[in-house]
């Protein structure tokens, strides 16, 4: 599963992606922990023009304050396989899907005999950045009036070289290359959503 990651700073996005306007202000970070729920950068379907900051860990429309989300479930990952059926996300992913840009990602590898894992960084030559899909929600809290768009990473079945990597759950992140990000974002219908996961 994601839950570790690298992020681009502002002003690698901007040289990178000129043709989008980047209101991201975050450095570069070597690693992000999902669990610290930071603020990352993103293309959302609702501005496509655009890379923002968005709150990894999803929180659905039902959640009203900022207490709640805190303790709400462990929404940082989403199964694409199962996308469709999961009460967080099942009202999220025909309508607002995202790109996630990352310079990385981090998969645990089981070693036999061991009691730990070891972590391996998966990246592309030259620390090209490159996109991960994701799920959003636009959480509004109650207490504060404060929105912000959460996101869960999209998760899939590993391909051959992450399952040697994560050899346990055999998982690895969506990865969207640069010929699928406009298709990703403008999917219409299940079924073609589907095919892209």
């Amino acid at each position: 599963m994601c839950y570790h990651t690298s992020t681009p700073s502002k002003k690698e996005l901007e040289q990178s992606f000129p043709s989008l306007h980047v209101s991201y202000t975050g450095d570069e970070n070597y690693h992000v922990s999902g669990f610290t729920r930071p603020f990352l950068p993103v293309t959302l379907n609702a501005q496509t023009a655009d890379i923002v900051a968005a709150r990894w860990k999803l929180i659905p429309y039902w959640i009203k304050t900022e207490a709640e989300a805190a303790k709400y479930a462990n929404t940082l990952n989403a199964e694409g396989e199962r996308i469709f059926e999961k009460v967080s996300y099942r009202n999220a992913i025909s309508k607002t899907r995202g790109l996630l840009y990352v310079k990385g990602f981090f998969e645990p590898h089981k070693v036999e005999g061991k009691k730990e894992t070891e972590n391996y960084y998966i990246y592309k030559p030259g620390q090209e950045i490159f996109t991960l899909g994701v799920v959003y929600s636009v959480f509004a809290d109650q207490e504060t009036g404060e929105t912000y768009p959460t996101f869960s990473i999209i998760t899939t079945a590993a391909n051959a070289l992450l399952s040697e990597i994560h050899n346990q759950k055999k998982r690895m992140p969506l990865i969207i290359a640069a010929d699928n990000r406009e298709a990703w974002l403008n999917a219409t219908g299940k079924q073609e959503i589907e095919t892209l996961i």
